[in-house]
């Protein structure tokens, strides 16, 4: 018995199996721990199947025909009844061979993106690896691409940033390294690479930041535009101050990096300390007028909700479909003009000139942006004045500081004013106010239908015509924290609110005249929010790029309070001649602009005017614009607005 089971054991062991694992002769962990030899053939027949793989791949993907690939198409606007607005996107770019372009732009984008062009195969193999690492840590796949590469993603290839699209970027870029000369890629690469303000190459590039050919670039105008390789969403320069300074430093390091490539000696690179500021950005005249701020908000907010970038707008081939009535923004446009030529003169009047108007009408139902008016022509005034902050609203504030307190009511009946404190909290019992209540600026407060009294006037009375220590106290003993909130939750953006120093009840906030005619609209809508929208669909491709439904409304003021901030305001329009709630800077304003915003069930409209000379930043005195009459032009708006809206009666 004992020989035949030692002889079973025997064969057992002496059975040879193909792969020895688990490994036989081995206890516990050894048992599963592999041979250095099994190691070294797992290692093998990985890199076997990778390269069979590779070479499977390298034959199946063919390099795509570079002139369909690299075909641009107009992106198309479209007013809200599906006409069409207007047509943009042809093709900023004009091909150049390299001899065209200063050989020191050359060296600027060789060091900033591939300094090993000229010794590379077209391909950085840790770039590919990179990518698909981020893509298994869910980030984006891009990032250490050569030259080659980014040339075949812009000549052949989709922007987006898959695996997919990364290897057939790799296997690509080694044939047409293979195929083509390194002068043509780079020719080639210069020739297609996305630049901002519409520029598809260095040439259109040249000319849209300096006003000359790319042959006449200097070293330091050549890194600055190799610069904005990176991303011109972020380096353009003339974008705000964090753009300016990301541009500065990339400049600079850019300049210092041909150095230390031996691209640039230390003694030429010495001459290049000062940024090479860009001229200002000019616009295609096919957005002059007022089209040029339509797209520019329509930009904007597709954008913000679909993610698409700059460059993936400039590409083309988007139906834009907004909100703007074309009809609608004909007469803001003429109400404007119409207004500003008979009432300006700013040939013989010095306070005149300069005069700026922003304005806006929004749709208190659903937050539609029907019309703007963003200033005299778009290829010529390149700020958008209906969608700007910087510009205080004075007070057409008021209504908010009046909501807060109808909806919050006050505290501190007959308090001191110094023991008011801004850092937006108050304390104690609140009491209830209504519009007719009549709020002294010590904070005596008479219940509505009370005796009249001059020195006491109403909150509604005051919220038109003069009160601002009123509503200075008003704000105070609300809170001018919950008075800042009550504001945002109407529809104005936190980031436009002023600090909460006394003078917030009475309109130190910037809030654009977007915001301003959304948030008047939250009154006509019963206290119901919506914020403004200006496109309603984006196809492309056939496809309805997702992101973009009309916003979801709620609740921000109650019907009762929103209803009698609405009859306050009504009531202060009839005293200026007008049938419809209006709110209007007051006579006792002393801040840079004049606003008005009224509204009815259908349409809220903001309108504001201030001075400012252009490449200043600062506003100018609004003291005698439109004559001795017009009371620092604050009747301007009024006038404007009547003249759109069609109110009835005089605006004196």
């Amino acid at each position: 018995m004992g020989t035949h089971a030692q002889g079973k054991k025997s064969r057992r062991r002496g059975r040879r199996r193909l792969v020895d694992y688990p490994r036989n002769g081995r206890r516990g962990v050894r048992r599963w721990l592999p041979s250095w030899r099994q190691l070294l053939a797992m290692a093998a027949l990985f890199v076997t199947s990778v390269a069979v793989l590779f070479i499977c791949v390298y034959v199946s993907v063919d390099i795509p025909d570079e002139n369909e690939a690299a075909r641009r198409e107009a992106n198309v606007y479209y007013w809200s009844d599906g006409t069409q607005m207007v047509s943009t996107g042809e093709v900023n770019r004009q091909n150049v061979e390299l001899d065209q372009i200063a050989p020191a732009a050359v060296d600027a984008v060789i060091a900033a993106e591939n300094e090993t062009f000229y010794e590379d195969s077209g391909v950085s193999p840790k770039g590919l690896a990179r990518a698909v690492v981020n893509m298994a840590r869910g980030k984006e796949t891009q990032g250490g691409s050569t030259i080659t590469q980014q040339y075949v993603k812009n000549t052949y290839l989709s922007q987006d940033q898959t695996v997919t699209r990364k290897v057939k970027e790799f296997v690509i870029a080694l044939k047409v390294d293979r195929v083509k000369s390194k002068e043509e890629i780079l020719k080639g690469y210069l020739n297609t690479s996305w630049f901002g303000r519409g520029a598809n190459g260095i040439e259109a590039a040249a000319h849209a930041y300096y006003g000359i050919p790319a042959k006449k670039l200097d070293p330091s105008q050549g890194a600055m535009l190799a610069a904005l390789l990176k991303g011109a969403e972020l380096y353009d320069p003339s974008v705000g101050a964090a753009n300016h300074e990301r541009a500065r430093q990339r400049w600079a390091w850019i300049l210092d990096r041909q150095v230390d490539v031996g691209l640039m000696s230390e003694k030429e690179r010495a001459k290049y300390r000062t940024f090479p500021e860009p001229r200002r950005q000019s616009r295609s005249t096919s957005l002059g007028g007022q089209t040029g701020y339509l797209v520019d908000v329509a930009n904007r907010y597709v954008k913000l909700h679909t993610g698409l970038t700059d460059e993936e707008l400039a590409r083309g081939g988007h139906e834009i479909h907004t909100t703007f009535d074309k009809d609608a923004v004909g007469r803001l446009e003429r109400a404007v003009r119409r207004v500003t030529d008979r009432d300006l003169d700013p040939k013989r009047r010095a306070a005149d000139r300069h005069v700026q108007v922003g304005a806006a009408s929004v749709r208190p139902s659903d937050g539609a942006v029907v019309a703007l008016y963003g200033g005299p022509d778009a290829t010529e005034h390149f700020t958008n004045n209906a969608d700007t902050s910087g510009v205080p609203v004075g007070s057409a504030f008021k209504p908010f500081v009046l909501a807060a307190a109808l909806q919050h009511g006050v505290v501190g009946r007959g308090r001191p004013v110094a023991e008011a404190h801004f850092d937006g909290r108050v304390s104690g019992a609140r009491q209830n106010v209504l519009a007719g209540s009549r709020y002294a600026a010590d904070g005596t407060l008479t219940p509505a239908g009370g005796i009249s009294d001059p020195d006491r006037p109403t909150l509604s009375e005051a919220l038109v015509s003069g009160g601002n220590a009123t509503y200075v106290r008003l704000g105070k003993d609300v809170g001018a924290g919950t008075v800042r909130r009550t504001a945002v939750a109407a529809g104005l953006l936190r980031q436009s609110m002023a600090r909460l120093e006394p003078t917030f009840s009475i309109g130190t906030s910037t809030p654009s005249a977007i915001r301003m005619a959304g948030a008047y609209g939250t009154f006509a809508n019963d206290g119901v929010q919506r914020d403004p929208y200006s496109v309603t669909k984006v196809v492309k491709d056939g496809e309805t790029l997702p992101g973009l439904a009309p916003p979801a409304s709620r609740r921000a003021l109650d019907p009762q309070v929103a209803q009698e901030v609405t009859g306050a305001l009504r009531a202060g329009g009839k005293r200026l001649g007008l049938t419809v709630a209006a709110g209007r800077t007051g006579d006792q304003d002393r801040l840079r602009s004049a606003w008005f915003t009224g509204f009815t069930k259908d349409l809220s409209t903001a309108v504001t005017v201030f001075r400012v000379r252009p490449g200043a930043p600062r506003l100018m005195p609004m003291s005698g614009v439109g004559g001795e009459k017009s009371q620092r032009g604050n009747v301007l708006p009024p006038r404007i607005w009547q003249e759109y809206a069609g109110g009835s009666g005089p605006v004196r």
